[in-house]
């Protein structure tokens, strides 16, 4: 057995012994989405992609029926399988590295990225409280989703509270904390499900538990750890400021949260005899520390300057940019935390709740069936007609205008009790022009949040698009006019999978930081799309009527929104 002292930095056994040349070294970078894991086999010296496999999460997203118990869930709730997560590792792994057709000794190092916050309490030793017999049956018993939003109400008494005390971290997140981070679910936890949360030895983000079942080692990494648990200058909200949120919760972060931290691209361990078996990797390679999907895309776009905003557009979108200037506060921004994408600069995050998510909806039950069978007639899948159909319209022909809050609004407002709109519709209005006005409500919030960046002082000079949607060059394009930015794209089709990858070879020696692995194994196409001045001037006056509905129901007052969700709680409660 090998024994984490025998492996050298490199990821090799025996130091001494000269490794193989970066062109015979490869890496597993590991991606965990919101359905699905994906499995990639990198090589080192050139970031060639030489295999991939997908596995499907077999329970998917928990958010009716928890299957165990029968129990019908909450507005708002989103669970998942840890065991899922390790299927990914059996599955994924072994069928990436058979198609790739290497020889898995040549294997260095492994990485994983995760959708973020999902989070999941565990025993002391890390066991999922989900998969004890007594408590199988209960809800927070499992891990919580990035986009489990039923803490809304906890994540507003930590707002109210933090602005009460003048505490300086809320500041570094817009002002505001999400209910899909990790104060806000583990207080929900908490106060619904007290003897759960005292059983609790650990709560765990699924990025650091992957890495955690990996080594046997536990970690918190630095990306986790600061954007999504407030770990800000070395330090955690005090214990002074959970107490007096809730008596009984000031030992949240010593007691549950609290570890030390491992650096971006660091080595946590090596390849335990167990995951080596499950993964068909050798026992003993590099694990680096876990990372978040959207962050661990940014080097993989070549994306590591200031000023280079990358947008992961998938069913969310989340925006990340490093930037040499630290701004007091950025309205809405998910955080800024120096080195969180890449060492010595400043990484800022913000996002959009709901995009692709928000154009399936549309397909999936807001359109007619005689689209369908359109689309079927012309060989072409409903997505792609109504596409093909929207881009036959001139800025503002439909004569609609949308909010993309179908999944509340993660950023600027960090209000998940928002809900979508369209204004504008008539008895003329036909599915095409629906779908189009979306899809421009997506690029409006994006436009909404690099506004936010550039009037605090952070500017953005360059959108480098990652993620499945950059397939669709309407919706490029539309992103180009709305925000009269120039638009890159990453020139892999598996950006987080890719970086993850890279901070594996990184763990491994390969690299001697992610600057350089970037340059060496990142690729972008640059300024594929630019703004027509044209419609870049037409979208300005829709822009406008957005930005007039976006501050009408988000922040002026109007809480229509926000007393129907209550409303429908109220009644699917009762």
């Amino acid at each position: 057995m090998t024994r984490p002292s025998d492996v050298s930095a490199n990821g090799f056994e025996h130091a001494g012994e000269d490794p193989p040349p970066a062109a015979s070294q490869y890496v597993i970078g590991v991606d965990y989405g919101t359905l699905s894991g994906r499995a990639v086999v990198v090589r080192v010296s050139d970031g060639a992609e030489l295999g991939s496999a997908v596995h499907e999460y077999p329970h998917g997203v928990i958010d009716a029926t928890l299957a165990s118990s029968g129990e019908p869930l909450p507005p708002e709730w989103a669970l998942q399988v840890p065991a899922d997560y390790i299927d990914v590792l059996r599955y994924a792994v072994p069928e990436a590295v058979s198609a790739s057709g290497i020889d898995p000794e040549q294997v260095i190092g492994i990485g994983t990225d995760f959708t973020a916050c999902t989070i999941l309490p565990t025993t002391a030793e890390g066991t999922p409280l989900c998969e004890l017999d007594a408590f199988t049956h209960r809800p927070h018993a499992y891990i919580k989703l990035w986009k489990h939003h039923a803490a809304q109400p906890h994540a507003d008494r930590i707002n109210t509270l933090a602005h009460e005390r003048r505490e300086p971290w809320i500041a570094r997140y817009g002002g505001k904390l999400s209910s899909e981070w990790a104060f806000a679910k583990g207080l929900q936890l908490f106060e619904e499900d007290r003897e759960l949360y005292e059983v609790m030895d650990h709560f765990v983000e699924a990025a650091d538990w992957i890495v955690w079942q990996l080594t046997g080692e536990y970690r918190r990494n630095a990306c986790t750890a600061g954007y999504k648990a407030v770990r800000q200058d070395g330090r955690y909200p005090s214990e002074d400021f959970l107490a007096a949120l809730a008596p009984g919760f000031e030992g949240f972060v010593h007691d549950k949260i609290e570890r030390p931290i491992a650096e971006l691209g660091e080595r946590v361990g090596s390849l335990t005899a167990e995951a080596a078996a499950w993964t068909g990797l050798p026992e003993g390679i590099a694990v680096c520390a876990g990372n978040v999907d959207a962050h661990v895309t940014a080097p993989a776009a070549r994306a590591v300057e200031p000023g280079q905003m990358v947008a992961i557009m998938g069913t969310s979108t989340c925006h990340v940019m490093s930037s040499d200037v630290l701004a007091g506060d950025v309205p809405g921004m998910c955080g800024v935390v120096e080195g969180g994408i890449v060492p010595g600069l400043y990484g800022y995050e913000a996002g959009q709740s709901g995009v692709g998510d928000i154009f399936a909806w549309f397909v999936d039950h807001g359109t007619p069936a005689y689209v369908a069978e359109e689309a079927e007639r012309a060989g072409l899948g409903v997505h792609e007609l109504l596409t093909e159909q929207a881009s036959g319209l001139a800025v503002g022909e439909s004569g609609l205008v949308a909010l993309d809050w179908h999944s509340g609004n993660r950023s600027v407002l960090v209000d998940h009790e928002l809900s979508g709109l369209v204004v504008g519709t008539t008895l003329a209005t036909r599915p095409h022009e629906v779908y189009r006005a979306l899809l421009e409500a997506t690029a409006f919030g994006t436009r909404r949040i690099i506004q936010a960046f550039e009037d605090s002082g952070v500017a953005v000079r360059e959108l480098v698009v990652a993620g499945g949607l950059l397939k669709n060059a309407l919706l490029m394009q539309i992103y180009a006019d709305v925000t009269g930015k120039t638009l890159s794209l990453i020139g892999s089709e598996q950006g987080p999978a890719l970086g993850a990858a890279m901070h594996a070879a990184v763990a491994a020696g390969a690299h001697p930081d992610i600057h350089a692995a970037a340059h060496a194994m990142g690729s972008r196409s640059d300024a594929v799309y630019t703004p027509d001045a044209a419609a870049h001037e037409a979208y300005k006056e829709l822009y406008a009527e957005y930005e007039l509905l976006h501050d009408h129901f988000g922040q002026d007052g109007n809480d229509v929104m926000r007393r129907l969700k209550a409303r429908r709680r109220a009644v699917v409660d009762a």
